[in-house]
């Protein structure tokens, strides 16, 4: 099964001659990316930590004080999707206000890693096409996980010091930490594969 969204191309993304410059098209694989997340339940960023209230939405943890509404939601479980890889090729022109269909299959799904598989059309003509790779890490604010040892599987910046950190003073540090896939995602995502 393919995920299918739209887009009419923006103003933004053209370039003098009004044709879509190279680079819109990866934040419109990004965006497709999260709307197939969205309608399986799933965010990029986790609820605890992005700063959303779960209030009014039914069958999801409030988060922030620990009490739960409902069945476990798929956003409980505190993962999100930065990506490692992506790459596009171009087959033909984009312009101005064009409607895109895009399409989005869940290409592989690794330990770690999801691969993505896009298609952008115009009236069913193959416009461009695209891939990326995005890995599930656990995130965490306020110092190094309990589970990891300092730079071991943690994503971050690195200092001066050439050491792997956070992001921010400690009690605002956030960290990723590359994790499995939880069974429960990898059904959800084989829905699209």
């Amino acid at each position: 099964m393919t995920f299918q969204t739209t887009r009419r191309v923006e103003f933004r993304d053209t370039d003098a001659a009004g044709i879509v410059h190279f680079s819109a098209f990866f934040p419109m694989m990004e965006a497709a990316e999260h709307e197939l997340l969205r309608s399986l339940g799933l965010s990029v960023m986790p609820r605890a930590l992005s700063g959303r209230s779960s209030s009014g939405i039914a069958g999801q943890a409030n988060l922030e004080d620990g009490k739960h509404d409902g069945a476990r939601s798929h956003s409980d479980l505190n993962v999100t999707w930065p990506r490692v890889s992506a790459s596009c090729q171009y087959l033909s022109a984009v312009r101005f206000e064009d409607l895109l269909e895009i399409e989005v299959r869940v290409a592989k799904i690794g330990n770690t890693s999801v691969q993505y598989a896009f298609r952008f059309l115009r009236d069913g003509k193959l416009l461009a096409e695209g891939n990326m790779t995005s890995v599930c890490c656990r995130l965490y604010r306020g110092g190094s996980p309990a589970s990891s040892g300092q730079g071991d599987g943690v994503l971050g910046h690195r200092d001066q010091s050439g050491c792997d950190g956070g992001i921010g003073d400690s009690e605002n540090e956030v960290r990723l930490e590359k994790t499995p896939i939880p069974d429960e995602i990898r059904q959800l995502l084989m829905r699209y594969q």
